[in-house]
């Protein structure tokens, strides 16, 4: 005689050796056999022996109301049966991940992926292709946050395939896309990244569901791969229709964003004063929210639009207090050596040579094996050169302004060669070699100069 179903719903099911990521029907045939029921009991009077049988055999995939309902009768909690995981395990993963979210929106990306690792396993094991999606999220950001950008895409890749299955929407798909599209312009393909954002936008703006954060992100990240293309109208708008977003959003720390893309699209544009107010904008949301990192960014920023106009004592305090405080909140040695680097480019400015050379040595230094910096190597490797070329010594400024150039040629910015070639060109007068001066002069002439500080 078989078991009464009332006490068979009593069973715990926590100690039966359910496999890790196991499909529906096999966890529905392990339970019913555990319990000592055939095909027959569960099916009941609801269903047949066969459709009971394809469950099982994976030839039929049951709805969220079926499982529901053959979770009561084997007497497991349906999150159970449909993924490997009980609602209480579910949530003490999800409570992990959202640490892990939370320390990598807080800067604090080292920490975010000690978190993940320390989550995967379960992950993994629980089966849930939604977990999966937002851990691997999770944990490309925070590589690519701290230059492991390879190592973020091939995350994310994975996260794409998952992402394309038909219980998720289309903000799950845009939000992947982003990512990647971020990836690739720190990689500098700019191209590849303005598609993939273009993608990301149009999933977002044609899902139905609210996304304007996602879709504020991708347009600031957008504007930022227009100014990389010199194409200001479009960054603008980009940075226009993201500010509308953020602003309805009442989101101070996208706002911030936001408003620092603003600053230097206007920097680019020659437009010095409202970058200054845009970026003393930025500062003062980034202290409202306490974040002391991008404080540090801003006050570099500032300390580069005040030495464009004309007050090289104030730029020099400002890049001062951006070392300090990017220093001091830990941050990353890219980020301390950009900062560095401003510093150098004034006291390059400012005839104090020997202090540019060490400056532009200690950048160089910090951003080894940054390959999602190249536009700041390159920028160190030029200033190095010039305060090499200042004090007469040629061969070793002839050097770095090879590296300099070689940097800036798959950096893909003509502006920035240019830079270089008119230091290649001072480099040649100093020789007497006239005539190749006067080449890569006219060279830099016919280019679009858009190199600023």
């Amino acid at each position: 005689m078989k078991p009464q179903m009332s006490s068979l719903s009593r069973r715990p099911t926590t100690a039966r050796p359910i496999a890790p990521g196991s499909r529906v029907g096999d966890r529905l045939r392990q339970l019913r056999v555990a319990a000592g029921l055939t095909q027959t009991d569960v099916a009941g009077t609801r269903f047949s022996k066969e459709y009971i049988s394809q469950i099982e055999r994976g030839k039929t995939r049951p709805t969220r109301e079926t499982v529901e309902w053959l979770a009561q009768r084997l007497g497991v909690n349906a999150e159970f049966l449909q993924s490997g995981v009980s609602t209480d395990e579910r949530t003490r993963i999800e409570t992990r991940l959202a640490r892990a979210e939370a320390l990598s929106e807080a800067t604090e990306q080292l920490e975010a992926i000690e978190a993940v690792e320390d989550i995967k396993t379960a992950v993994l094991a629980s089966g849930s292709p939604e977990l999966e999606l937002r851990m691997l999220t999770i944990e490309a950001w925070a590589r690519q946050s701290v230059g492991q950008v390879r190592e973020a895409i091939n995350l994310l890749t994975r996260a794409r395939s998952i992402a394309e299955a038909p219980q998720f929407s289309d903000v799950n798909r845009a939000d992947v896309l982003f990512r990647i599209g971020v990836c690739r312009y720190k990689l500098s393909s700019i191209a590849t990244s303005v598609a993939l954002l273009d993608e990301a936008l149009q999933l977002a703006d044609h899902s139905g569901l609210p996304c304007d954060l996602l879709r504020s992100n991708i347009l600031d990240w957008r504007s930022r791969c227009r100014r990389r293309q010199r194409d200001y109208e479009a960054a603008r708008e980009d940075v226009e229709r993201a500010l509308e977003l953020a602003e309805g959003l009442a989101d101070p720390r996208m706002i911030a964003h936001v408003f620092f893309q603003a600053s230097l699209i206007a920097e680019r544009e020659g437009q010095w004063v409202s970058a200054r107010q845009y970026a003393e904008r930025a500062k003062a949301l980034f202290e409202e929210v306490e974040d002391q990192l991008d404080v540090g960014r801003m006050l570099n920023n500032l300390g580069g639009l005040n030495f464009l106009l004309g007050k090289p004592d104030d730029a020099l305090k400002y890049l001062e207090d951006a070392v300090k405080v990017l220093i001091d909140v830990g941050g990353r040695s890219d980020e301390v050596a950009n900062a560095v680097s401003s510093l150098a480019h004034v006291q390059l400015d400012q005839g104090d040579l020997k202090a540019a050379e060490e400056q532009a040595r200690q950048a160089l230094s910090l951003l080894n094996d940054h390959e999602d910096r190249l536009g700041e190597i390159g920028n160190a490797q030029l200033l190095l050169g010039r305060s090499l070329l200042e004090q007469g010594r040629l061969d070793e400024s002839a050097t770095s302004l090879a590296a300099a150039e070689e940097t800036f040629d798959k950096f893909e910015s003509t502006s920035h060669r240019a830079a270089v070639w008119i230091a290649k060109g001072d480099l040649a007068a100093r020789r007497d070699d006239d005539a190749e001066a006067a080449r890569l002069y006219r060279r830099a002439a016919e280019t679009l100069q858009d190199f600023r500080f």
